[in-house]
């Protein structure tokens, strides 16, 4: 039931249509890598349906470097490096600011805060579309309800919102495409790390970002050694082993479990350039992470590993990518929700030889 105070509120701003033609869009998603890069989704059915118009994408600091060079997109506006940059009332008037120095005729919001809908009403963008969860999008004119406890997409949620505004969303996939200079700097990189022969990118590492702290969505360091292991034999390939700058500790922790040789790569590299990596990759295999979806929107044929998190909320959406999960109870609200108190990746979670059958497959496929 939605809280009396969301139904009056939605009383008090009516819904119209969005304009045909507008100017200036703000798509606004500041959090996180893999919301994101899901969203990119979004992005292609926009630039699709107002083809002339400039689109500004309101990311925060965290999250920038996977959308910043994105040829649909004209430019960024960095929020911060906040989750959520209105849940102060500072951080409330700071981006206010700069939602009115853009000077928008319609913003396009995949937030489902109260704040968020309160932040682009106040800085006055005559149009306003956005997800309206439990009567939270009170202040956009066009709204795209969300049922928060039904598992869907995120991604066909965020594209929900293009289609409120009428936008034709067929064939609208995430997708980070790498530049020949980001291809470039990869190759560079692994030739003089002594990389010439085709290599598989392993990421044991995920489940932290800004908003949210759920490292029980990591896959055992122990399993991905094996799992190495058994790819590199099978495939002839050498082992780069991918993770964020204070990811080394959990690298190292695969890389003494590995009879193969591994390459260490954690931080120092943009995200543009571990799109590129990813994508020259024979094979990226990581967990429910924003590298992941990075990898499978740039091309790369990817796995996606998933324990606590549900595959028909967060699997990737891209053509040459897999979830591979094994059923179990999980929260009906997401990641937002938690994992389950007693979650045991031995008990309910995939084991080494049904990941390495389901990827065989994959490839064969």
């Amino acid at each position: 039931m939605q809280p009396v105070s969301y139904t009056l509120l939605a009383r008090l701003f009516p819904t119209r249509p969005a304009p045909a033609h507008p100017r200036r869009i703000v798509l606004i998603l500041p959090c996180c890598i893999g919301d994101v890069v899901l969203a990119t989704a979004a992005l292609a059915a926009l630039r699709r349906g107002y083809p002339a118009a400039h689109i500004t994408w309101a990311v925060g600091s965290w999250s920038r470097g996977a959308v910043e060079q994105h040829p649909l997109l004209d430019t960024i506006l960095d929020t911060g490096p906040e989750a959520l940059p209105v849940k102060s009332p500072r951080g409330m008037r700071r981006f206010v600011r700069q939602l009115r120095a853009g000077h928008f005729d319609l913003a396009v919001s995949l937030v489902r805060s109260p704040l968020m809908s309160a932040a682009v009403w106040l800085a006055g963008i005559p149009h306003r579309a956005g997800l309206d969860s439990a009567g939270r999008g009170f202040g956009y004119t066009v709204r795209a309800p969300v049922d928060p406890t039904q598992p869907r997409h995120e991604a066909e949620i965020y594209l929900d919102v293009a289609r409120a505004l009428g936008l034709d969303t067929s064939g609208c996939r995430a997708n980070v495409p790498v530049t020949a200079a980001d291809r470039a700097a990869a190759r560079a990189l692994l030739a003089e790390r002594g990389i010439t022969a085709p290599y598989l990118v392993i990421n044991p590492a995920g489940g932290r970002n800004p908003g949210m702290t759920l490292d029980v969505k990591r896959w055992p360091p122990e399993n991905f050694a094996a799992l190495a292991d058994r790819l590199a034999a099978r495939l002839n390939a050498g082992v780069v082993l991918l993770g964020g700058p204070g990811d080394a500790e959990l690298l190292d922790a695969v890389a003494g479990r590995l009879r193969a040789p591994a390459l260490r790569l954690a931080g120092g590299l943009s995200f543009g350039q571990i799109a590129a990596l990813a994508a020259a990759a024979r094979l990226y295999v990581g967990n429910d992470t924003g590298l992941t979806h990075l990898a499978a929107a740039a091309g790369a044929p990817t796995v996606m590993i998933l324990g606590p998190s549900d595959p028909a909320r967060y699997a990737p959406l891209a053509d040459n990518a897999i979830a591979v999960w094994k059923p179990a109870a999980v929260s009906r609200a997401g990641v937002a929700g938690g994992a389950p108190p007693d979650w045991d990746w031995t008990r309910d979670g995939v084991n080494v030889d049904e990941v390495e059958e389901r990827i065989v497959a994959f490839l064969e496929r």
